[in-house]
């Protein structure tokens, strides 16, 4: 699917632009550490079924939206909702039941347990969790085949199949990014918040991460990524959304956002500290190559010397 059919063809490349199913929508939503405002989100809307990228440089607030999303952090005001129901100031454990679950910038793989069990332990309303269930194991089998069925087939899909009774702490950083993705959809989840998926992943896993991103679409699953590769950006994505200092400073499609000059300023740093004209710039040069000719010639005769 693309920005350019249907639902998002004809939306208005502009911030807070109403979609026509959104499956999660925040309003006023804000978030301060001390002095410092890091989320100042006045309106935004994610539409179902589709990949949108949340770009930004960094200290834009991505993260920490991603944190207040999902119950890691909470907001010191507004209010948000998935799939019409009101998920603010839900904790963590809470909104991943609702169906939104994320993965982190630095993997969380229990390095001590193996990868299948790793898988497991995402999967939701596990009937053995509970102390009572637990000392009755015929009430929790049939469940727990279950469980090991799908999460064989999901380290098939991400080609870990083989290490699946290897620790998850000997696998390659690229392969617990796949292991993390992986027990993410183990919870058969609606929407799923990537948080740099691509991160220190060599080439060849990228290409991997990169379709399987693709496909959760298919899957009844909505994406939400962050993403610092302006060309991963474009090609997987159908949509974008851009904060800087908070907030939300433009949306649209990667076409439109990659030409956007509010973009180029705030994200790319076009503009920033760069002389206005020639006269400017040639004055520039000669302020440095004083400066360069001040330090070579050392203190003047006479001079404290330091």
């Amino acid at each position: 699917m693309s920005a350019g059919s249907s639902p998002l063809k004809g939306l208005a490349p502009e911030p807070g632009v109403g979609k026509p199913d959104p499956v999660l929508v925040l309003d006023g939503v804000q978030r301060s550490f001390g002095g410092l405002v890091a989320v100042d989100v006045a309106h935004l809307e994610v539409q179902r079924g589709v990949i949108t990228a949340l770009i930004g440089p960094n200290g834009a607030g991505k993260t920490t939206l991603f944190n207040l999303l999902t119950g890691f952090d909470r907001a010191d005001a507004g209010t948000w909702s998935f799939d019409g129901q009101r998920l603010s100031g839900l904790p963590a454990h809470r909104v991943a039941r609702r169906g939104l679950v994320r993965t982190f910038q630095l993997t969380k793989a229990l390095s001590r347990l193996s990868v299948l069990e790793n898988m497991q332990l995402g999967a939701a309303g596990q009937r053995g969790e509970r102390f009572l269930s637990a000392l009755v194991p015929p009430r929790w089998r049939d469940q727990e085949r279950e469980i090991e069925r799908r999460a064989r087939a999901l380290l098939a899909r991400f080609g870990l199949e083989a290490m699946a009774g290897d620790f998850a702490g000997t696998l390659s950083g690229g392969q617990r990014k796949l292991l993390e993705m992986a027990r993410a959809l183990m919870a058969e989840p609606a929407m799923v918040l990537l948080d740099e998926p691509m991160a220190g992943v060599n080439p060849a896993l990228t290409q991997s991460l990169l379709d399987h991103v693709r496909t959760l679409p298919g899957d009844g699953t909505t994406v939400l990524f962050v993403e610092h590769d302006m060309d991963v950006v474009h090609d997987v994505s159908d949509w974008v959304v851009v904060m800087a200092e908070g907030r939300v400073i433009a949306e649209g499609p990667p076409e439109v956002i990659g030409s956007n000059p509010q973009v180029i300023d705030a994200y790319l740093g076009a503009h920033h500290d760069a002389p206005a004209d020639e006269a400017e710039e040639q004055a520039q040069l000669e302020e440095a190559e004083a400066r360069i000719e001040a330090e070579v010639a050392g203190p003047a005769p006479g001079g404290e010397g330091r």
